[in-house]
């Protein structure tokens, strides 16, 4: 099995299994609005579903489950492009790859096995200033972009500065 493969394959599969897991979990224990203290009134579980993309952003109009889904779709097929362009030495862009494909078919999933949207159940704030309820793909996509981001940032800036250096 290639390197990249090594570091592919388990983290994407482990968000996976934990996303759906964990959803299912939060569905036959809590009813929907329902809501469960983890860490006193910070962190919280409260069942809600999620018919919109991230955030409650509306896309797609009467047909957004259908538009979400191809978005995904196509989401999925450029990141297997860019694994496929990644180099098993470039760890870190395999390790973000991995975590928002994980999380980009744990929440499609979701999208295809039922009308009601994803299941989000994640809850955190203070009072009434709460952040937008989120599941454990959606941990995957933030945190896999993130690292995405600097590695290529980081690629990027390391070639302007071989640029740089090289220039008159």
């Amino acid at each position: 099995m290639r390197a990249k493969a090594l570091w592919f394959w388990p983290l994407a599969l482990a968000l996976l299994v934990t996303d759906c897991a964990t959803k299912r979990a939060v569905e036959h224990r809590l009813t929907l609005g329902e809501t469960k203290p983890v860490v006193g009134d910070v962190v919280r579980l409260t069942l809600s579903y999620n018919k919109n993309a991230a955030m409650g952003v509306e896309v797609g109009g009467d047909s957004r489950r259908t538009v979400l889904s191809v978005l995904t779709f196509a989401a999925l097929l450029v990141l297997g492009v860019l694994y496929h362009r990644t180099r098993p030495s470039e760890r870190l862009r395999v390790i973000g790859v991995a975590l928002v494909a994980g999380g980009a078919l744990g929440n499609l999933l979701d999208r295809l096995r039922s009308s009601a949207g994803v299941v989000d159940f994640i809850d955190v704030g203070v009072a009434q200033v709460r952040f937008w309820t989120f599941n454990v793909a959606d941990m995957g996509i933030t945190i896999g972009a993130v690292l995405l981001l600097i590695a290529l940032g980081w690629k990027t800036h390391d070639r302007g500065l071989v640029r740089a250096h090289r220039s008159p």
